[in-house]
């Protein structure tokens, strides 16, 4: 029967409006997949002009969704990076710095709330199958923070003995919150996440649900599986990007199987770009400028892609600047959840999410340190990069052996990333109000985060959990 004018008014007005886009009044809010690769550069994509991988899924994924050409993470290496996604605060504010290793005793303080919780807070099943990489000791684990099943490794895969930088315990594989093997066939580990997703999905199809996949991969050392060793003809690099990319493709399949597509919203991006060291074993962060560990877009720009079919509008992009700390307040705002007690420093970018026209980002500028160092701060297409000291590749390295890095240093320096993706030729001369904006921007945000650099505290910084260790049987 067809509406009556007044049926139709009334059904508009009950419209809820959510972060910029219209859902009709029954309907619920998204299930929620996020899958975070480690040290993928920006040009690891096909769908990014990668010319050295094939990324089939992910690129169909962008046809289908929406790409963000400049999309940051908070500071270039593991935890820090893991810290701002999963607590929307530059990773510095909340303790966190650095990657932390199996003679850490810090991690994610329990007073922190994480994006698990914000969705364990609107009644969501949760999820994390990969890396955790915020502490290692029971209390940092993730079913302490929000999260209902954990299956993965608790810090980067090269922290064992075999890997030959590093002088390590044996890496645990955990499930829940026990040790369920040692150094585990790391060949499986994509597989193994993948499957436990997939599963995830399918038992808890008929709820709201957050599943949080942070890969391995292409963390080195590189390992793949044995269905697809070989299959690209790229060398091994190319075959673990192949198999990242796989796992994309089984999970969007299995929401399309469960007729779920048009109720999940999939984001996918990295925690930092590539550790140029490692020569054909590492990614490209081409056009960028350097890499993993730097300040430098080629550090801290990632290739992402949000899908969610119906909702977000497929096959377009976004240019505006925004980052992993806005995954927060965004994914809060959309299923109706507060933010967290304690301040955070992402903002709502569903308007940039839902392609409104006209969005911009929200922020007045975006801060990039290094440990507690401020390195740089970008403000629409400028980006203004201080007096610094950072890393440089000397010669890639080959075949699981690194290459030597040199220090190199900046100064003041300003670009324009528009016609400058490179971050090649500092502008600073011709555009002094833009530096002196930038600066007084600088200034604000070492006032409330400090900066060593400078030898500035910040009144605004929380620190990490710490572990204390139990004392020995009848020690007094």
């Amino acid at each position: 029967m067809a509406l009556s004018a007044f049926a139709r008014h009334c059904l508009a007005v009950a419209c809820l409006t959510v972060s910029g886009v219209c859902f009709a009044a029954d309907a619920r809010p998204p299930k929620v997949v996020i899958v975070f690769a480690d040290d993928l550069g920006y040009a690891d994509l096909g769908c990014f002009g990668g010319k050295h991988v094939r990324t089939p899924n992910l690129d169909r994924m962008a046809a289908e969704g929406r790409r963000f050409t400049d999309f940051y993470v908070a500071q270039a290496v593991c935890s820090a990076s893991r810290a701002a996604l999963l607590t929307g605060c530059y990773s510095h504010r909340v303790g966190i710095q650095g990657a932390l290793g199996p003679a850490s005793n810090n991690g994610i303080n329990a007073e922190e709330t994480t994006l698990a919780e914000v969705f364990k807070s609107r009644g969501y099943a949760t999820a994390i199958y990969g890396k955790w990489h915020l502490g290692h000791h029971p209390e940092f684990l993730p079913m302490r923070h929000g999260f209902d099943d954990y299956f993965g490794l608790p810090y980067s895969n090269d922290m064992w003995p075999q890997h030959p930088t590093a002088t390590f315990p044996d890496l645990p594989l955990i499930e829940k919150n026990a040790t369920v093997a040692l150094n585990p066939d790391q060949t499986q580990l994509t597989t193994w996440y993948t499957e436990r997703a997939v599963k995830f999905i399918e038992n808890h199809r008929a709820e709201p649900f957050f599943v949080y996949v942070p890969h391995a991969m292409p963390h080195v050392p590189l390992f793949v599986s044995d269905k697809h060793a070989g299959k690209t003809g790229l060398g091994l690099f190319g075959d673990v990007i192949a198999e990242v990319d796989w796992s994309v493709g089984q999970i969007l399949e299995t929401l399309k199987r469960l007729s779920l597509d048009e109720q999940t919203l999939v984001i996918f991006t990295s925690d930092n770009g590539p550790w140029l060291s490692y020569g054909n074993h590492a990614g490209s962060a081409l056009p960028l400028r350097e890499g993993k560990g730097t300040a430098w877009d080629g550090g801290v720009r990632e290739p992402t892609v949000m899908r969610w079919p119906g909702r977000i509008p497929a096959g377009t992009e976004c240019t505006e600047p925004s980052m992993t700390i806005d995954l927060l307040p965004t994914l809060a705002k959309l299923i109706g959840a507060p933010l967290p007690e304690k301040k955070i420093d992402g903002l709502d970018i569903g308007p940039l999410v839902f392609g409104t026209e006209g969005a911009k980002s929200p922020h007045e500028a975006l801060l990039f340190y290094w440990g507690a160092e401020l390195h740089a701060i970008r403000s629409g297409d400028w980006k203004l990069h201080f007096p610094h000291n950072y890393r440089t590749l000397v010669t890639p390295g080959k075949d699981g052996q690194p290459g030597p890095y040199k220090q190199a240093q900046t100064g003041l320096a300003l670009y324009n990333l528009r016609p400058d993706i490179g971050e090649a030729h500092d502008v600073q001369g011709d555009h002094p109000e833009v530096v002196d904006r930038l600066k007084t921007l600088a200034d604000v945000a070492r006032a409330d985060l400090g900066d060593t650099l400078t030898k500035t505290r910040g009144a605004g910084l929380r620190p990490a959990g710490t572990h204390a260790p139990k004392a020995p049987a009848g020690a007094k």
